[in-house]
């Protein structure tokens, strides 16, 4: 099966690191050198690579920016390559470049496949390319959290879908529980909302405005307030269009118009033009006439009463009352009705809407109790297959007698779910609390890790626990750092014989100070300083032949020409190859 192999970084002012490459092996790389020569800076640059945090302090003192750039050989269709070119990236004949910039001032940049792009999807990419452990991740296993989780990533499938199932109920009941308090525990507030929406809808409904009512009425009361006038005005235009009924004699616009048309009339034949204008005037006529009869009508019309003005007041007083509380104009106060009576209902309806939500909430725990039984159940049944596979990789990391367990419990609540005839804490991830048990040789008792567990044989267990993921889901590269700390002699020889057996399956490249870890690698890289301090590219280089031996004498007796060192070295590599 063709899997993902980072091929190549390259790092530059990044810590000690001037300017170099680490050219890794498919199979098993061991990186070495002198305590403080760099090697913890390859773990660290790839951990930028693959979207850890970046720190100023990183770049090398008088730099710039720190650098670091990878080449990953990925299989076409892989999660990763799909998600790359999702976000624009381009292959390079099956190899994915990535790079990572951190700049003096602590700002960083991300660029995959030539493209520039956030420094989260490098995070992403990590969870499918990469399983990076250092001392750290020995210390998060001892978390009952983590321990958890790792048994749920053995299960698989077995565990994942009850767990999702009630992860959805659990997420439902919480927002049930949310609403339901936010009812309850406001339910003062929520009754001195409604009576004051139900004072004002009374107000409103006592007046009955309707829209439009409020310009309708100042109209009015602006004509009944000038009635006299008007009708005075309405009564002298009048007599002028249509004439005077005392006074005979005057003259008015609509004689003098009849007259024009008269005199025209006698003469039109004889010339088109003059014809047109003696219509038109005859058109004058008849608007003048229209004009005089609708005045008559006005004038008779208007209503100087002045009880309806005193009236019309009134009810333009009452809306502005309301206007003045309620919105701008008779519009805006019948549109804060329409909302103020959905709100009371909603408000009003609060009593039903907790009997409903008390009743759900019911509901979804008796559900959430049922499925986390289930989840609890799924758990034990993988937590004894997990601890068994662990136990055997144990055997083969010389700790033949060790024997590893997983503890399932759960801690009484009386406000909690009923599992098994139990009243039980709950939380996102179910009821159970998984504590991995260690039991180092035959008659001690089994101890959480955290306590019965040496430096060494933490290790151990970490790459136990490891190893078994590799088997059941599987990463393309596992990257140790000094994952061996704590560890000698023959459990030193098991540790390299079993990551050399984990390099079949997948990349490993591991931080090493132990030359029995050393000699089971294809591949050892050297880290070394300069005079001056820093690693330059010619700083990490590969070792074959007499120059590992050197290396592993160094690493044995801290002599490189020791001949007893030397033998010692050419034995290990000696055993590692007849072991491969």
């Amino acid at each position: 099966m063709v899997v993902s192999v980072l091929e190549e970084m390259r790092i530059r002012s990044l810590g000690v690191i001037d300017d170099a490459v680490v050219e890794l092996s498919p199979g098993f790389t061991a990186v070495t050198g002198e305590t403080g020569a760099g090697k913890t800076m390859v773990v660290t640059s790839l951990g930028l690579l693959l979207g850890g945090r970046a720190d100023a302090a990183l770049v090398r003192i008088g730099a710039r920016n720190a650098v670091v750039e990878g080449r990953i050989a990925v299989p076409e269709g892989s999660p990763a390559v799909v998600r790359a070119e999702e976000a624009g990236a381009e292959l390079d004949e099956g190899t994915l470049l990535v790079s990572r910039t951190v700049s003096a001032e602590g700002r960083s940049r991300a660029h995959l496949g030539g493209r520039s792009v956030p420094v989260g999807l490098l995070a992403e990419l990590a969870d499918d390319l990469v399983a990076m452990h250092g001392q750290s991740d020995q210390q998060g296993l001892l978390k009952l959290s983590r321990q958890r989780q790792a048994l749920d990533r053995y299960a698989g499938y077995a565990v994942a879908v009850p767990l999702g199932k009630y992860a959805e109920a659990y997420k439902r009941l919480r927002a049930v529980a949310v609403e339901l308090e936010e009812i309850t525990t406001r339910a003062r507030e929520r009754a001195q909302e409604a009576d004051l929406l139900r004072f004002g809808l009374e107000e409103i409904a006592a007046v009955e405005p309707r829209a439009g009512e409020d310009t309708e009425l100042a109209e009015e009361a602006e004509r009944l307030g000038h009635a006299e006038a008007l009708a005075s005005a309405a009564a002298v235009a009048h007599a002028a269009l249509a004439g005077n009924p005392e006074d005979p004699e005057g003259v008015d616009a609509g004689t003098l118009v009849a007259g024009a048309q008269r005199a025209l009339e006698a003469v039109r034949a004889h010339d088109p033009a003059l014809a047109a204008l003696t219509d038109r005037i005859g058109e004058i006529g008849i608007l003048l006439r229209d004009v005089a009869g609708e005045l008559a009508g006005y004038a008779d019309d208007l209503d100087a009463d002045p009880l309806r003005l005193a009236a019309v007041e009134e009810r333009r007083a009452a809306l502005t009352a309301l206007t003045r509380k309620y919105g701008e104009d008779v519009a805006a106060v019948l549109a804060w009705a329409e909302r103020s009576a959905a709100r009371l209902t909603e408000l009003e309806g609060d009593d039903e809407r907790i009997g409903e939500l008390t009743a759900e909430r019911d509901a979804l725990r008796v559900e959430l109790g049922a499925l986390a039984e289930e989840l609890s159940q799924a758990r034990a049944e993988a937590a004894e297959r997990f601890a068994a596979a662990v136990t055997e990789e144990l055997a083969s990391l010389a700790m033949p007698h060790a024997r590893v367990s997983f503890e399932i419990r759960q801690t009484e609540d009386p406000d909690g779910v009923e599992v098994n005839g139990r009243t039980v804490a709950y939380g996102p991830s179910g009821v159970d609390e998984v504590e991995l048990l260690l039991a180092p040789h035959p008659g001690a008792p089994p101890r959480p890790i955290a306590k019965g567990a040496s430096g060494g044989e933490l290790s151990r267990v970490m790459l136990a626990v490891e190893v078994v993921f590799a088997g059941t889901d599987p990463v393309p590269t596992y990257l140790f750092d000094e994952v061996d700390a704590g560890v000698g002699g023959k459990a030193a020889v098991e540790i390299g014989r079993r990551l050399a057996r984990l390099a079949k399956k997948a990349q490993v490249v591991v931080v090493t100070h132990l030359p029995q870890v050393a000699a089971f690698a294809d591949r050892q890289l050297l880290v070394e300083k300069t005079n001056d301090g820093s690693v330059t590219r010619s700083g990490v280089k590969v070792l074959e032949g007499e120059d590992r031996v050197r290396e592993l004498s160094r690493m044995l007796a801290g002599q490189e020409d020791s001949e007893t060192a030397r033998a010692h070295a050419e034995e290990l590599l000696a055993a590692a190859r007849a072991d491969a």
